[in-house]
């Protein structure tokens, strides 16, 4: 089973919970993911596929009363 999260290139990326087969399986979540504005990563383990993904929060949204 994959890591729930890993730090790749000095940023946290978070699983997507699929353990994929193939390579080809993986590369057409990793491309709906890329188009969906992730940061993606696909990592081979013991011929297993698993995607990584993180995004950037483009903006934040305070909920509640700011004092």
């Amino acid at each position: 089973m994959a890591d729930n999260s890993k730090v790749l290139d000095s940023k946290k990326y978070f699983w997507d919970g699929i353990n994929y087969e193939s390579e080809n399986a993986a590369k057409e979540n990793f491309d709906k993911y890329s188009k969906d504005g992730f940061e993606t990563k696909l990592v081979e383990e013991e011929g297993k596929y698993f995607i990584y993904t993180r995004r950037i929060a483009k903006e934040i949204k305070a909920e509640g009363n700011v004092n």
